[in-house]
């Protein structure tokens, strides 16, 4: 599996009241990000059709520096580790503009079943082993 990147421009919505890029933000582009990786993997759609489904089990944001309106930041995302059932994304986001890591995140999830929600053993796509 490769890093997935994707260029997001910080938009009206996206500012909090001081003008500065809301931590939500972060957030709505990590799942977009996530969404990317799948499809170089295993599909969301896939993994419906095979009874499973990614499940978030923790987020971790360091907030390094801030980002403003209109700035473009890019994502960038790829798997850091993975377990016999969980699995490990790593994240960080450059701002165009200043070419400063702004964010750096961490997320971990499982594969459940949807029947069940129990997790089940990390599907093949996802192994490296």
């Amino acid at each position: 599996m490769q890093t997935v990147q994707q260029s997001f421009r910080v938009m009206t919505y996206d500012i909090d009241f001081a003008g500065i890029l809301s931590n939500i933000s972060y957030i709505r582009w990590l799942e977009d990000l996530r969404n990317l990786f799948a499809e170089q993997a295993l599909s969301i759609g896939e993994a419906l059709q095979r009874g499973i489904a990614p499940a978030l089990r923790h987020t971790e944001i360091d907030y390094l520096a801030p980002v403003r309106f209109p700035d473009t930041v890019i994502g960038k995302m790829w798997l850091a580790d993975q377990g016999r059932s969980k699995w490990i994304v790593a994240a960080e986001f450059q701002s165009q503009g200043s070419n400063q890591l702004v964010a750096r995140a961490k997320q971990i999830g499982v594969f459940v079943v949807l029947q069940t929600l129990r997790p089940v053993r990390l599907p093949e796509e996802y192994r490296t082993d």
